[in-house]
């Protein structure tokens, strides 16, 4: 189970209420997750902020996943 899949499921969410959170459509999505399809920096920053992790997490840079502090905007 990939990573992303493997998060989401821990949160509870399905593929649809990604789409809602991400803006990226179920069907995408859904190939993002079985690695049919690659993300862009946008989509991986916007999963990574709806799935509370970081972007290193995501893409296998570290086993931590929980998310950096985040700067003030």
């Amino acid at each position: 189970m990939s990573r992303l899949k493997k998060l989401r499921k821990e949160r509870g969410f399905s593929q649809i209420k990604m789409q809602m959170l991400t803006g990226i459509d179920q069907s995408d999505y859904s190939k993002i997750e079985t690695g049919k399809r690659s993300m862009s920096f946008e989509q991986c920053r916007r999963v990574a902020l709806a799935l509370e992790t970081s972007m290193d997490y995501l893409a296998g840079l570290t086993d931590d996943p929980r998310p950096y502090p985040r700067s003030p905007e």
